[in-house]
């Protein structure tokens, strides 16, 4: 049995103070005690704070070999040419790579990752991983001819995928109709949570409202042939949106160019919306934040994610969180542990076991250091406890 106590504990829900937290070996919460129910000497105080595993909702842990190989602030459309022009086969190097970033994670206080699947080169892995997975089989054709081809080779990569998983779509510019109403039927078939990457450059926007912008011409340039399409005067979001279903989970990632209009609209089409921010990778590759106030102000439920090793400096949660808190300095960190933690875990399914520090959970026990007046500093550090 462990007792752990610290000044501050972010449950994932509200801050408590001077609360000891007693483990068992399994890592099961036994009891949440006042300071003066459990023996000093029994104690370990960490001059910090607690708070549970942290629970990633977004990560392609299959680019992980492409660290340090892509320049930063280059805009989503030379990044992804350069994604495309630097994927090569599974070899050695790229599963050596895999394994790495997973203990990066698990030793960052990752609990849970919901993970972007093209290939099953990140399956092995998971199985034998301490980290919970979500698998997310994506699937991308912007002509319809290729929707029915590219969905059968998706519900194979399903079929062998650990579970929980689901089949997704990548991106409303690189879906087509078929593709997705193909994605709506069978998430409704399997009751299953969807991922959709959203508004990561303005481009997006202007691709779906009047045929132009940089989204558009990369189609092309890939010599995918774009005359049957036509623009819908709407934003990408609320295009795509009323495509998929509308009682499943869905979350929507990056949201660096959405509106307040796209905000109020998605929330109402669909109750279970959740807005995944994974800020390091927007700086890394448009230099540019979504504006996550108004996001708060509309009461959405937020997640964080990290993104990938090809768009991101680290697979480290707190690094998200501080750069956050640097440009929101403002919002509480109780609220952006919330996010972390409970809200990512909750949108994952996994929230019975995770994502909050309650008696008959095991979500995993993270210290985060250096905490001044309840906020992150610069000095922060994530260590694992349990």
């Amino acid at each position: 049995m462990k007792f752990l106590r610290a000044p501050f504990l972010f449950n994932g829900l509200t801050t408590l103070h001077n609360k000891t937290i007693v483990v068992d070996e399994r890592g099961f919460i036994n009891d949440i005690c006042n300071f003066d129910e459990v023996d000093n000497l029994k104690v370990q105080f960490f001059d910090g704070a607690l708070c549970p595993g942290f629970v990633n909702t977004h990560c392609h842990l299959e680019l992980s070999y492409l660290k340090n190989k892509i320049e930063t602030n280059t805009g989503l459309d030379v990044f992804i040419k350069k994604v495309e022009e630097l994927r090569r086969n599974f070899d050695e190097e790229r599963l050596q790579a895999i394994v790495d970033a997973n203990i990066e994670m698990y030793n960052n206080g990752i609990v849970a990752v919901g993970d972007i699947c093209n290939g099953d080169s990140t399956f092995s892995t998971k199985i034998d991983s301490k980290i919970i997975y979500y698998n997310f089989i994506e699937v991308f054709a912007f002509h319809p001819s290729r929707a029915e081809s590219v969905f059968e080779g998706a519900k194979t990569l399903f079929k062998n995928a650990p579970s929980p998983k689901s089949i997704t779509p990548h991106a409303p510019y690189s879906a087509s109709d078929l593709l997705l109403q193909k994605i709506n039927n069978f998430a409704l078939l399997q009751k299953s949570i969807l991922t959709i990457h959203n508004q990561e450059s303005k481009d997006e926007n202007l691709m779906f409202q009047n045929k132009q912008g940089k989204v558009f011409e990369r189609l092309k340039s890939f010599g995918i042939e774009t005359d049957f399409w036509n623009a819908t005067g709407e934003s990408s979001l609320v295009t795509t949106i009323q495509k998929l279903p509308n009682k499943l989970p869905l979350q929507l990632v990056h949201n660096t160019f959405t509106s307040k209009a796209d905000i109020d609209f998605a929330n109402s089409y669909n109750k279970n919306i959740y807005w995944c921010f994974c800020v390091n990778a927007n700086k890394f590759i448009e230099n540019n934040m979504p504006n996550i106030n108004q996001f708060i102000t509309a009461n959405c439920a937020i997640t964080i994610g990290t993104d990938s090793l090809a768009s991101n400096w680290s697979l480290n949660m707190l690094d998200e969180l501080k750069c956050i808190s640097n440009k929101f300095e403002h919002t509480k960190l109780e609220t952006q542990i919330n996010w972390a933690t409970l809200n990512g875990a909750k949108y994952l399914g996994f929230d019975t076991i995770l994502g909050s520090i309650e008696i008959g959970k095991k979500p995993g026990i993270n210290f985060i250091s250096s905490i001044e007046n309840e906020q992150l500093t610069k000095q922060s550090t994530v260590t694992k406890i349990v």
